[in-house]
């Protein structure tokens, strides 16, 4: 007996709707009296079922190892007010957002310190899909109700694939920048081979679709030596607001919906 195909229109229509209600409900929340922070910082990490088990855990040390580097440290403790905050956020399709590491202030090492135990000690999870899109939304609710204030408010946004399920990640990133939120990229381009969930120019797609602000950049990770280097580098420049290379402006190239067109074309497979 053939299976029942699945209503697409119908699950893009409420996830649409479900997260343009979120981001409308943002600007209703009241004001309260906040913490003044040099930076506001979410990292929305991918944790979706392409990241095998080691690349999770290889990412999740990346993290915790620069957020104690020294580098880290001097850039924090060299802001105007001397304190950022963090938080940790994994994501994977639309309903699977988890808060690893909540709002945090980071004053000193032993701040840093204690933040990079946290994320080492919490549990290993994937989820299935990916949605770029999800896990931005999530974040700027996160930063719009934190009790933070922040000079800059940045989305620092990990991961192995195009958005593939969820709003268009474009427009999202256009909502949030009117917002004056910033958002960076850090795309794992691991993989060998090419298939339905990931493409060889992860690196543009990000900079067309995903990133955006005046001083937003990409940082790719082409292999697994890098991991390190390359978070240490993207959180000490989102800290000291200085970019780590020039960004070239050129006309965008990429189709932002080529990762919902790859996982149709995958669903009429899986159908037929």
């Amino acid at each position: 007996m053939p299976r029942a195909r699945p209503n697409r229109n119908a699950t893009s229509a409420a996830l649409t709707g479900a997260l343009a209600l979120w981001l409308s409900l943002l600007a209703l929340a009241p004001a309260a009296a906040q913490e003044a922070v040099d930076l506001e910082l979410v990292f929305a990490v991918d944790v979706s079922r392409s990241m095998d088990y080691d690349e999770q855990v290889l990412q999740r040390e990346g993290y915790a190892d620069a957020l104690t580097h020294p580098a880290t440290i001097a850039a924090i403790l060299s802001g105007p007010r001397g304190r950022i905050a963090i938080a940790y956020l994994e994501w994977g399709g639309p309903w699977s957002l988890r808060t690893v590491l909540d709002w945090t202030t980071i004053a000193s090492r032993a701040d840093a310190l204690k933040a990079a135990e946290t994320l080492r000690a919490a549990p290993i999870e994937s989820s299935s899909g990916t949605s770029i899109s999800s896990g931005l939304a999530r974040a700027a609710e996160m930063i719009e109700t934190n009790g933070f204030e922040g000079t800059r408010r940045v989305i620092d946004v990990s991961g192995d694939g195009p958005n593939n399920t969820g709003q268009r990640v474009d427009r999202i990133r256009d909502t949030l920048v009117g917002r004056g939120i910033e958002i960076n990229g850090l795309p794992l381009m691991l993989k060998q081979t090419i298939g339905f969930f990931n493409i060889p120019d992860l690196d543009i797609y990000y900079e067309d679709c995903v990133i955006g602000g005046p001083a937003a950049f990409v940082i790719p990770v082409r292999s697994r030596d890098e991991f390190r280097s390359a978070i240490r580098l993207k959180m000490v420049a989102e800290i000291s607001g200085r970019l780590p290379h020039p960004r070239l402006r050129r006309a965008a190239a990429m189709d932002c919906g080529i990762g919902e067109r790859l996982r149709r074309q995958w669903l009429d497979i899986q159908g037929g």
